[in-house]
């Protein structure tokens, strides 16, 4: 009988399914919050539909100003009156100059209220804004 055992040792391995499983969760989170913090969208915001709307691809810093049914401008999540907007827009409009604004308004807001976030554009010298609209087919 042969007591001995096999002096030959495994080397100690690293199990590759688990870290791979840790990296995809990782790389689908980061991939999930990137895209969230790209898009500023109010949820609340319902958009007026348009014959021509087109998707057009985002812009980098451009700015997303939100406009509700009550006239409540939000920037980032944060409500601005309109001479806050103002000031800000100025600020920004000095700093790089032909700075990109999108305007998305709710459908059921006054013109009024809408006139007046136009207004605080040109008066902050934007002229490079555009209001979001979305495709009748995409009802």
């Amino acid at each position: 009988m042969n007591f001995r055992r096999n002096s030959r040792r495994r080397a100690a391995t690293v199990q590759m399914s688990s870290l791979m499983d840790v990296i995809f969760l990782l790389l689908c989170f980061f991939v999930t919050t990137s895209v969230f913090s790209q898009w500023e969208t109010e949820i609340s915001i319902t958009l007026p539909t348009a014959k021509s709307a087109t998707v057009p691809g985002r812009m980098p810093g451009e700015i997303i100003l939100n406009l509700a049914k009550d006239g409540t401008v939000s920037v980032n999540g944060q409500t601005l009156t309109l001479a806050d907007v103002t000031e800000r827009l100025t600020r920004i409009a000095k700093l790089y100059p032909g700075q990109p604004v999108v305007i998305r308004a709710d459908k059921e807001t006054a013109y009024e209220s809408l006139v007046g976030v136009i207004d605080a554009c040109r008066t902050a010298d934007v002229w490079n804004f555009s209001l979001a609209t979305k495709d009748e087919e995409s009802r």
